[in-house]
């Protein structure tokens, strides 16, 4: 969706729109690409999505990209003791909360959608501590600490007073990835909003459960309405025909079936601003979601009301 897919070199970049996008293209551009595609940096409700934990909100700050240091800083307070700080997912949990509450404060134009929302923005929360964390046999999930955090986000500096070096992000010395065998997958990821969502009894191999931090907005298809604080939730049974609602998103593997159906559901309306000619990057969509549910026996989604979300002007953005 973002970028031409059915280019060579290269189908999209890291910063600003690739160079010589039809030169390389598989097709000659018969697939009918409208304009020059963004690189990533232009992804934004594309893929990302609004409440960032260190960007901000499209419609607030004119990017999403630059690491609002207030933002981080909220993240970093949350843990102010050096000595013991690990960000891990109960931390996250609460700066899920904040984040989510801030959008709906400040932006009146945020949209929080069936896939943008409820799968990548949970996931700009968790990678934080599953990619980030120093592992050890002691610490297998690993351990977050102040230094390790600042380093992979490029912030130097105490609180207070710090200082964003962009473009100096990376992984600190001495650290170490998670075990092979222990990939972060879908269903792990599924397995983290669910926690973010509650604190789940049924996952034991989540550590230090917050006894308080169930967020029902984590499963959730909404936004504000066009003004601050006019947040206005979907009802799932609706948006899907009865096919998920909000009690059968929690069980099983449902999360997941949801969400990916629903990207590949409401893709067309993005990809018509991209293309002339969907077919092809839609099949391509399509192919890797099929993928990616292989084996989960969905309930299957046979369509998504998309018209309800005419009621958000931020949904309008992302088209």
């Amino acid at each position: 969706m973002d970028g031409n897919p059915l280019s060579l070199n290269p189908g999209w970049s890291i910063g600003g729109p690739p160079q010589n996008v039809d030169e390389n293209n598989l097709l000659g551009n018969l697939a009918g690409l409208l304009g020059q595609p963004d690189g990533i940096s232009g992804s934004h409700n594309k893929y990302e999505t609004d409440t960032s934990p260190t960007r901000g909100d499209l419609y607030q700050k004119g990017n999403d990209y630059k690491l609002q240091l207030d933002q981080f800083e909220t993240l970093f307070n949350l843990q102010p003791h050096a000595a013991t700080a690990n960000y891990d997912m109960s931390v996250l949990a609460q700066e899920r909360k904040i984040t989510f509450e801030r959008s709906i404060n400040e932006n009146p134009y945020f949209f929080y959608g069936p896939f943008t929302g409820m799968a990548v923005s949970q996931a700009a929360h968790t990678f934080i501590y599953r990619f980030m964390s120093n592992k050890s046999a002691e610490n297998p999930e690993g351990v977050l600490n102040q230094d390790v955090l600042k380093s992979f986000f490029g912030i130097t500096g105490e609180s207070g007073n710090f200082t964003y070096n962009a473009g100096q992000e990376r992984i600190p010395e001495n650290w170490y990835k998670r075990a092979i065998g222990d990939e972060y997958s879908i269903l792990f990821l599924e397995t983290d909003t669910l926690y973010l969502y509650v604190p789940l009894p049924r996952f034991p191999n989540l550590t230090n459960k917050p006894s308080a931090s169930q967020y029902p907005n984590t499963l959730t298809v909404g936004g504000n309405t066009g003004k601050t604080n006019t947040f206005t939730p979907l009802d799932f049974s609706n948006l899907t025909g009865g096919v998920f609602n909000l009690e059968s998103l929690s069980q099983g593997n449902n999360l997941a079936c949801f969400v990916y159906q629903a990207a590949s559901l409401t893709a067309p309306d993005v990809l018509k601003g991209i293309y002339s000619d969907i077919t092809k990057p839609l099949a391509m969509l399509n192919n890797a979601t099929n993928n990616a549910l292989a084996g989960l026996s969905c309930p299957q989604l046979a369509s998504i009301d998309a018209e309800q979300f005419g009621q958000y002007p931020g949904y309008q953005l992302q088209l």
